[in-house]
């Protein structure tokens, strides 16, 4: 831990921020699950809410409660271990999600590829066979961001938006991977795309991924994932972490 880190400040009206870093690491993630799952197993009766970001743990807070012991506990289990060397939360998952990398559904993979200084079998192998972490969820229902690559995919978002991908699009930039859960507009480059329904409002749990889960996508023809899209799990594989 630094001299700056962890670092707790309030946001909005209701909430508190615990922050590992200023910009995305492993240990900070890694602390930013481990402190939440901590404060969820605790049942502070102030809390009303818990979400990590990529290197942060909110706290929403009880308008009616009052925020001086709550602050008080949290100020003493922050201090209370090293959470950058904390081990990852119980309960998390293996989830294979199927892929298809050929060009029609990964129409920026060659270039994303060349830019990390691989050729496009170098590249599929490597988002399809090393497990990745889901870092955080936000932006759509359900959207998870995922990494972190390895430091040859350092590469820039596209300097214009592409009108449009579909809900399962697996896109790319910056060391991390994103997968849309509904249809969008992106600056990420799309390699590849699944057909894993992300988000379902009616569900028990409407999201199908949680931060800290390990994620692969392993390879599918485009025959194979045309057979996924018209199936209820869309192919999609999950298994429990020890």
């Amino acid at each position: 831990m630094s001299e700056d880190y962890p670092r707790i400040a309030p946001t909005g009206v209701d909430g508190l921020v615990v922050s590992f870093a200023a910009r995305l690491d492993e240990p900070a993630n890694r602390a930013a699950l481990a402190l939440r799952a901590a404060i969820e197993a605790a049942s502070w009766p102030e809390v009303q809410e818990t979400a990590a970001t990529l290197v942060s743990t909110y706290l929403r807070l009880d308008l009616l409660a009052d925020p001086g012991p709550v602050l008080v506990r949290l100020r003493a289990l922050v201090a209370s271990r090293d959470w950058r060397a904390a081990a990852l939360p119980a309960g998390r998952r293996l989830l294979r999600i199927p892929t298809c990398y050929a060009p029609a559904h990964a129409p920026d993979l060659d270039e994303a590829a060349a830019l990390a200084g691989l050729s496009r079998g170098q590249a599929i192998e490597a988002l399809a066979c090393a497990p990745l972490r889901v870092l955080t969820i936000g932006f759509a229902p359900g959207q998870p961001y995922i990494g972190e690559l390895g430091p040859e995919w350092d590469i820039p978002r596209l300097r214009a938006l592409t009108p449009r991908v579909q809900p399962g699009a697996l896109t790319l930039a910056i060391r991390q991977l994103v997968l849309f859960s509904v249809p969008s507009q992106t600056g990420w480059r799309q390699v590849g795309q699944t057909a894993a329904r992300l988000f379902d409002p009616g569900a028990a749990q409407p999201f199908l991924l949680r931060t800290g889960d390990a994620v692969a996508f392993p390879p599918v023809s485009a025959e194979r994932l045309a057979e996924l899209a018209r199936s209820p799990g869309g192919g999609v594989s999950v298994e429990a972490l020890p």
